[in-house]
Order: structure tokens, then sequence, then C-alpha cells
């Protein structure tokens, strides 16, 4: 939603509307309890409130409240991420890498969380196939089979995109992916800011055989942007460090999706 768009739908919202827009903004979340104590009114009307809400995309629902929608209008350029959150990307990454075996073939996009991956894999025999060009300078594993699958180069994302890349990853079955993503909402699925990011990432799900590893510090969990990559029901793994509302997590557990949260090492 553009920042004019946002400032109409705020504006014709009525009074208790904006108190709960407003606290969730602040806090990133809130509970039906809460607010019905706060506003002294019923859970059912808060529940219809956030209800009310939801509908007009200015949050998310949960199960015990609503969380924030984060809009990300643009891709951050890769060098200002890479350093930000870093000790929880590499937490995250670590127990990632732990999940590979002997034997498997691996895709891993590009993205400033998934480029601490490749330094923890230790396992044998592993085929990984990536657009990530960081990979090149940490991998150390001599066990590993890199393919680079090259294209066109983003130096916004430091990785490849394009005809040439989606050729590649088109001739390969994988039976794991490890991805990261610019969003992942319950309601949105996993988004990202450009279409021929969004595109790729698709390809990669589409051609594994196996489990969907979604990679993703606090900042990504409820943000949510332009190009849709696949419904969130599409993966089978979160791997986090945090989430903004604790009871958001039973939502992605009600959709069959296990819930890794790391702690910093």
């Amino acid at each position: 939603m553009e920042q004019k768009n946002l400032q109409g739908e705020l504006e014709t919202l009525s009074e208790r509307h904006t108190y709960i827009y407003e606290r969730i903004q602040r806090d990133g979340y809130v509970r039906v309890p809460e607010l019905s104590e706060s506003l002294n009114v019923s859970d059912i009307t808060i529940r219809r409130d956030l209800a009310y809400l939801e509908k007009r995309n200015l949050v998310e629902r949960t199960h015990g409240g609503a969380v924030s929608i984060h809009r990300i209008y643009k891709e951050i350029n890769y060098s200002l991420r890479s350093d930000v959150e870093r000790e929880n990307k590499d937490a995250i990454a670590r127990y990632a890498a732990s999940l590979i075996n002997d034997g498997d073939t691996v895709f891993i996009n590009g993205g400033s969380t998934t480029f601490h991956l490749f330094r923890y894999i230790d396992r044998k025999h592993v085929k990984i196939v990536t657009t990530n060009a960081g990979c090149l300078t940490q991998v150390i594993n001599p066990d590993i089979e890199l393919i680079l699958a090259g294209g066109l180069y983003h130096h916004q994302s430091n990785a490849f995109y394009g005809g040439f890349t989606n050729d590649i990853l088109h001739k390969v079955n994988a039976n794991k992916a490890i991805l990261g993503v610019h969003g992942i909402s319950c309601h949105y699925g996993l988004t990202t800011p450009m279409h021929y990011a969004a595109e790729t990432s698709r390809i990669m799900i589409d051609r594994t055989r196996g489990d969907v590893i979604v990679i993703a510090d606090h900042r990504k969990i409820g943000a949510v942007s332009d190009y849709v990559t696949a419904p969130v029901e599409r993966i089978d793994t979160l791997i986090t460090d945090e989430f903004p509302d604790p009871d958001y997590v039973r939502d992605f557990q009600d959709l069959g999706i296990q819930v890794v949260q790391t702690r910093r090492m």
C-alpha cells in the first residue's frame, strides 16, 4: 500500500480503530484481552475491529490478536543488509545447515541470510545449486559440489536472476530448498519487492521434491511486499530468531509448518 493510500485509509478510521492501529504500530502486535480491557469493550467487539482492520490490509490477525503489517516497497542494497542482525542471521544459517544430510541436492537462493549458510555445510557428497554470488567466498567444504546458476548479475542483491539462471534451475531436481525471503506472512505468503527474484525462488520451490525451508530473522515475520513467491503453506519449516507475537507461532504451526527459533551463539 503506497503512503498516500495508507494515509487515506487512516483518515476514514473511527477513534477506536485508530487507537488499535496505532497501538499495533507501536508495539508490533496486540492481544484481544488487553485491548478489551483498555477500551472497556467485549472481546467479540475487539475481534470484529481487528477483522475490519485486516480487511483493509492494515493488520494481520493472529490467534490471540493481531500483528503489524510491514510493507517493503523496494529492495535494500545487499551491502547495507549484510551487517544488519548479523549474529541472528548467523545462528539461523548454522541451524539450517544442520538440516542438510549426506548426498543431498539443495537449492539456495540469494540473500544476506543465506550468505551465512554456505560455510556451515559440513556434510559429504552434497550438491548445492545457488543463485547467491556470495557463495564463492564462503564454501570451505571440499565435499560440496557447487553449481552457481549464473545469469544476469544484480549488484543490489549480489545474486543472479533472469532467463539463463532459470534455465539452469529447470534442469535440476533438488530434494531440499533453503530460501531467504524479504517477507513471510500466514495471510500473504512469501513475498519480495522484485518480480524476478520471486520467479527464481518459485522455480526452486517447484523443482524441490523434499522439504522447503525458509530462513528469516524476526524483521521479516509479518512483512509484506508486492510480488508473491509462494503461499506460506508451501513451506515445511521456518527458522527464525524470534516472533513479534508469540501467538503468531501457532498460526504457522496450524498450517503444518515446523517453527524453529534459534539463539545467538
